[in-house]
């Protein structure tokens, strides 16, 4: 009996010492994440919100890549994606309406944005042009570099052509 006992016993001190290391190493898995998260953004230098997306709506091709190339060209952005092919939905003067459109995806300095919007403004051919931007929380940050080092070049001349 005593024999069966002290079996026991070691069973049960092996059975908490396993579950013991066991959470031990969680909790260590925990920690070391945590860290190394911690170390990881301590190392980045992009300082959140630097940068941002902005978003303009356009009627066609021609116009977007003209509003595209000044944009680019002025410094306003340093990458200016034309995607085709959205359906837009929108009330208009008291009219739902519906137009096939291009977006304008531009990535650019989050201190340009008063600036993007004014050309656009000025450029655009909607009595009310669609400028939206979203600050870039993060990202690859040689490309985040890529694009504040663009935006504070100087202004490309223009070749003669707005293409």
């Amino acid at each position: 009996m005593l024999l069966n006992h002290k079996s026991k016993v070691g069973t049960l001190i092996w059975y908490f010492g396993g579950l013991l290391v066991l959470l031990g190493c969680c909790y260590m898995s925990s920690v070391i994440g945590v860290l190394r998260r911690s170390l990881g953004s301590m190392a980045s230098s992009y300082v959140s919100g630097t940068h941002s997306m902005a978003f303009v709506t356009v009627p066609n091709m021609d116009v977007g890549k003209k509003l595209a190339h000044g944009i680019v060209r002025g410094r306003l952005a340093a990458c200016v994606n034309i995607i085709p092919s959205v359906t837009s939905v929108y009330e208009w003067e008291r009219k739902v309406n519906e137009d096939s459109e291009l977006i304008l995806m531009i990535k650019t300095s989050s201190e340009k944005i008063p600036d993007l919007s004014k050309y656009v403004r000025e450029n655009h051919p909607y009595d009310c042009a669609e400028v939206i931007s979203a600050k870039i929380e993060d990202g690859n940050e040689p490309y985040l570099k890529w694009i504040g080092d663009t935006v504070n070049k100087p202004v490309v001349p223009a070749k003669g052509d707005d293409k």
